[in-house]
């Protein structure tokens, strides 16, 4: 077996280290997001009606814009838990790490960075230019 072969997968022992990673920002992650469900589902509690109505106007449109934004916000934090799981399922194939453009390996400090990322920075750069 030749020394100069590149480096087509990461080993178990590295796999192991990014999916503790990954299980860490996962965790993180759902707490965040079950935050973010509990206050869309709580934002009703807050009333207003011994306030002016001039007031009442304004804090409801405040209320309806975080109401919005904690919307977009979960949303987002769903997709973020999506891509770890489906980091969790490469590591499992043991296709974690591998850029799905180039074929090569994603270094470990964009991995470690971005530990969903399924792109090297390159092939990244590269898809944003189009």
């Amino acid at each position: 077996m030749s020394e100069e072969q590149p480096k087509v997968r990461y080993s178990d022992e590295e796999l192991a280290e990014f999916k503790q990673i990954i299980l860490e920002k996962l965790a993180k992650a759902q707490e965040e997001y079950d935050i973010l469900c509990q206050t869309l589902s709580h934002s009703d509690g807050n009333d207003t009606l011994d306030t002016s109505p001039t007031f009442k106007v304004l804090e409801e449109g405040a209320s309806v814009l975080s109401r919005e934004e904690t919307g977009r916000l979960a949303q987002h934090q769903e997709k973020f838990i999506q891509h770890l799981k489906a980091a969790l399922i490469r590591i499992e194939n043991k296709t974690y790490g591998i850029c799905r453009e180039t074929g090569q390996l994603i270094p470990k400090e964009r991995l470690r960075a971005v530990p969903h990322a399924t792109l090297s920075v390159e092939a990244k750069n590269n898809s944003s230019k189009k």
